[in-house]
């Protein structure tokens, strides 16, 4: 058998491991996004690419469709989780999105509406570190993977050399493939199985970018040209009862730097600073002033 036989013999079997646990979901747009049998009877797909989070339909191999019901979503990474009850599907292993480099091959997938599976391959064009998206949410690792994104591919997952999932394929900006790590997928996951939301920070503020006087940022050598003013105090919140007052204009939150209100709600998103105390620095009144505040959890939608 040539090399190049045994290569494309040992990619289709690779596909059709990895695509048994891959599914189409079926919410009532013309296209149907694909899904992943992440764990026993749970299935993760793209939130933007649903019509809706009811009645939804997943589209087996065998072209039979089952009932499922929404979990929760996050929005933020574009995350819904819906539940699978008595249906033997296989589950889908997870790998370690960390371990892939530029250059690496790797293979999209995904279900059609009439059950059939599809594959798409090309190599890992972009590797970096964490990042967050336009909608604030915290993902562990930028990944692009450089893939064609043919319709129905959102929500289904990229696939390592090894057979591994290493995470859920989105698109991004001027048609480009993102991938949601599985870092990242389960760490949501977690929070919506226990809790039914995505736990966030909260200070109980409102906020807006401001300029600093050149002559404050030089005498107290701040990191940054721009702050971020408080234009609002919610009563009895963590930044009232920590003495958080209107026109304090904060430069760092726990120690680093913020220049705008995205700053602060990308470093609030991390729900590990929920109950804890974090060091924010402030200009008031042309001083640098240094509080504590409490961290609590943002009231669920």
């Amino acid at each position: 058998m040539s090399s190049l036989l045994a290569l494309s013999n040992s990619l289709a079997d690779t596909v059709e491991q990895a695509g048994s646990g891959v599914v189409a979901v079926n919410s009532g747009k013309r296209i149907s996004p694909s899904g992943i049998h992440w764990r026993n009877g749970i299935i993760i797909t793209s939130d933007e690419s649903l019509g809706r989070y009811e009645e939804i339909t997943i589209t087996l191999s065998d072209g039979q469709t089952r009932p499922v019901s929404f979990l929760g979503h996050d929005p933020s990474t574009d995350i819904a989780v819906f539940q699978l009850q008595n249906q033997e599907l296989p589950v889908v292993q997870v790998g370690d999105a960390t371990n892939l480099k530029v250059g690496h091959l790797v293979l999209g997938l995904a279900r059609g509406s009439e059950g059939d599976l599809r594959a798409t391959m090309g190599a890992v064009s972009v590797v970096s570190g964490a990042w967050r998206s336009m909608s604030g949410g915290n993902i562990d690792q930028f990944i692009r993977p450089d893939i064609t994104f043919y319709p129905g591919f959102a929500g289904g997952p990229l696939v390592d050399a090894a057979g591994y999932i290493v995470g859920m394929n989105t698109s991004g900006r001027r048609g480009t493939v993102l991938t949601i790590p599985a870092a990242t997928v389960d760490r949501v996951l977690n929070q919506l199985l226990t809790k039914g939301h995505i736990s966030r920070g909260y200070l109980g503020v409102g906020m807006q970018p401001v300029r600093l006087p050149s002559n404050l940022k030089a005498a107290f050598n701040l990191p940054t040209a721009t702050g971020v003013i408080v234009v609002n105090v919610e009563p009895s919140s963590p930044a009232d009862n920590a003495g958080l007052l209107l026109g304090d204009v904060l430069v760092t939150f726990d120690g680093i730097a913020v220049s705008n209100t995205d700053d602060v709600l990308a470093l609030l998103n991390n729900s590990d600073r929920i109950g804890k105390l974090i060091n924010v620095q402030f200009v008031r009144g042309g001083a640098l002033v240094d509080l504590d505040i409490l961290i609590g959890e943002r009231p669920a939608e």
